[in-house]
């Protein structure tokens, strides 16, 4: 079997990875970004090498002389990056060019068909992972009160509609109306933007209406457990069989020793 090349960014996604295409028996060589990658994942891989953010060319022919033909993205990338346009190398200055706007479905479509053009195909980023996608249901004893629930059948058609506007995936509400709305920022950020303005709200995270899965598949983890109890949020909803939801366990006793009901919501 040919080996998997890891694209990858920041937090636990890449590490997890890599670690259970190992297990399954598959090698992996990660094309790391540097400011995001976690220096770890050099240690649970195969081979391993730094690159820039924008060295397109250098990333594919990192994962071709590796003999890679496949391979997937895993992990963050601050959207803030995009215009960081210090280290893109030629082929990376023609792609953006080409772009009718800069959004991330966009930049990475791009992306994706320039490396099948060299032979190389994106897999779906839940590879290896599909047993950490959130259930439907609650996940803790705790369940939503009538008013939650009202909000979180709120927060989950709002939270639907901007991310078919593709601005971001997660919004924040209490008794109906809209704290705050995630974009650049990220879903921590937006969890703690929205505290400032109450407690006891409903965070509702979806995947996109057309999510690609081969990037940008929802992601919870104890980064965001330690953001919902910081801005003191009541309810954590997520997409159903669409969100991975990392360190399972250990989040979910987390959010019932802080009163978090956490649900997964079928669209």
């Amino acid at each position: 079997m040919k080996p998997l090349g890891l694209i990858a960014g920041n937090g636990q996604f890449p590490l997890l990875l890599a670690e259970e295409a190992r297990r399954q028996g598959r090698s992996v060589v990660v094309a790391a970004i540097e400011g995001e990658t976690d220096p770890a994942l050099a240690e649970r891989v195969d081979a391993f090498h730094w690159m820039k953010l924008g060295q397109i060319k250098r990333t594919i022919q990192i994962l071709k002389d590796a003999g890679a033909d496949e391979a997937v993205m895993a992990g963050q990338v601050k959207h803030v990056s995009i215009f960081d346009l210090r280290h893109l190398d030629g082929t990376a200055v023609k792609l953006l060019a080409t772009l009718p706007n800069k959004k991330t479905d966009t930049i990475l479509g791009a992306v994706a068909a320039a490396f099948a053009k060299e032979g190389i195909r994106f897999l779906p980023s839940t590879t290896y992972l599909a047993d950490r996608l959130a259930p439907e249901g609650p996940m803790t004893s705790l369940r939503p009160n009538g008013d939650q629930k009202r909000d979180i059948a709120f927060g989950f058609r709002t939270a639907k509609a901007i991310a078919g506007l593709d601005l971001g995936q997660t919004v924040c509400v209490k008794d109906q109306a809209v704290l705050a709305i995630e974009a650049m920022e990220g879903t921590d950020a937006c969890i703690l933007r929205a505290g400032g303005f109450s407690a006891g709200f409903t965070v509702a995270k979806v995947a996109k209406p057309r999510q690609d899965i081969r990037f940008d598949v929802p992601v919870i983890g104890l980064r965001t457990l330690e953001s919902l109890k910081a801005a003191k949020a009541a309810v954590l909803a997520v997409e159903a069989g669409k969100t991975l939801l990392f360190d399972k366990d250990e989040f979910l006793q987390g959010a019932q020793e802080a009163n978090i009901v956490v649900i997964g919501v079928k669209e």
